[in-house]
């Protein structure tokens, strides 16, 4: 009976590593898509220079 499953605290630790993990794919996502804006604005900047 004792190896039927994890104990509460090793449960909880890996939800929270979960859930952290999954925070980190979100801001990677928003850092690289906010990279792709600026080098859009600074390509439009350069073309358009006079």
């Amino acid at each position: 009976m004792a190896s039927e499953g994890e104990s509460t605290p090793e449960k909880r630790r890996l939800a929270e590593e979960k859930r952290n993990e999954r925070y980190v794919w979100w801001y990677l996502a928003y850092f690289l898509f906010g990279i792709h804006i600026v080098a859009f604005v600074m390509i439009y900047a350069v073309t358009h220079a006079k």
